[in-house]
């Protein structure tokens, strides 16, 4: 009932956004240029900045926010929003092919690397993991197969699909740490930590829940491999967008060179502190 109500809520805000702006997110060429994103979570000061910047540019940035990551793709294939910045990039394709969404990525943004948390009441380190412990992880198939990769590199599993493959916990061929997994949807990870003794929780869900990721993390995601392209937050608009309306089509332009910058890149280091690591 909780999680209805939550995303009945975003529903009507979103519902809302668009009566008081009106249609699909912009006016004329005279501008002002309105244009609404969807994110998710409470550590997206960045986007503060970004308003800023394209304000010089003619175009009004409005903040959507959404407590639940099914929200925000489906909000935007409806045109309820004109951009996204919340999800990688195996999250979108994932998303696609399931719902036959018609949206695409236009530019990356940062790489949030994925943490075992520890639960502090319980360990203190990876090494006191012990057989009947219970870690819990996402519930969605990409970052739940990235959370059980994150399993294997620490040492507690073998997996028994190649690199390369999205796993499911039925893909666990050895459990070298008997421990038990749980699965969550990814806002409701961090109210699971105090009852297991440790959960993979996405960095801006974690920082959202005032998990700091130097005094809970015991073991971190290796963001320099191959398989991190994939794992590249992105923003993303219609294909139509891009496709019919040049004007749309400069206007987020001038979003991903605004984002795209070293003033942008000053705030994900300070406020962040490496727990969104940028890309450009």
């Amino acid at each position: 009932m909780k999680k209805f109500v939550t995303v009945l809520l975003a529903v009507l805000l979103v519902l809302g956004l668009a009566a008081c702006a009106g249609g699909g997110g912009t006016t004329d060429d005279d501008g002002p240029h309105v244009l609404r994103i969807g994110l998710v979570g409470a550590f997206n000061v960045h986007w503060y900045t970004i308003q800023e910047m394209v304000a010089e540019d003619n175009i009004q940035l409005e903040l959507v926010y959404f407590s639940d990551f099914a929200i925000p793709n489906r909000a935007l294939d409806a045109g309820d929003l004109d951009l996204n910045a919340f999800q990688h990039k195996m999250f979108l394709a994932n998303d696609i092919t399931t719902n036959g969404y018609e949206i695409q990525y236009i530019a990356d943004t940062f790489i949030a690397p994925m943490n075992i948390f520890r639960n502090p009441e319980r360990i203190s380190a990876l090494a006191d993991i012990q057989d009947g412990h219970t870690i819990a992880i996402p519930s969605d198939p990409t970052n739940g197969g990235r959370a059980l990769r994150l399993l294997e590199a620490a040492g507690l599993i073998v997996l028994g699909t190649p690199e390369g493959q999205n796993p499911t916990v039925l893909d666990i061929s050895e459990r070298i740490v008997d421990i038990n997994i749980i699965e969550g949807e990814t806002s409701m990870l961090p109210h699971m930590l105090p009852d297991v003794e440790a959960a993979i929780i996405s960095n801006p869900q974690a920082m959202s829940a005032g998990i700091i990721t130097d005094e809970y993390s015991i073991f971190r995601e290796d963001i320099t491999g191959p398989a991190a392209a994939n794992l590249t937050n992105v923003i993303v608009v219609r294909t139509a967008d891009l496709e019919e309306d040049g004007l749309r089509a400069r206007l987020f332009e001038a979003i991903v060179r605004a984002h795209h910058t070293d003033r942008v890149r000053d705030v994900f280091i300070e406020e962040y502190q490496g727990a969104l690591v940028p890309v450009w």
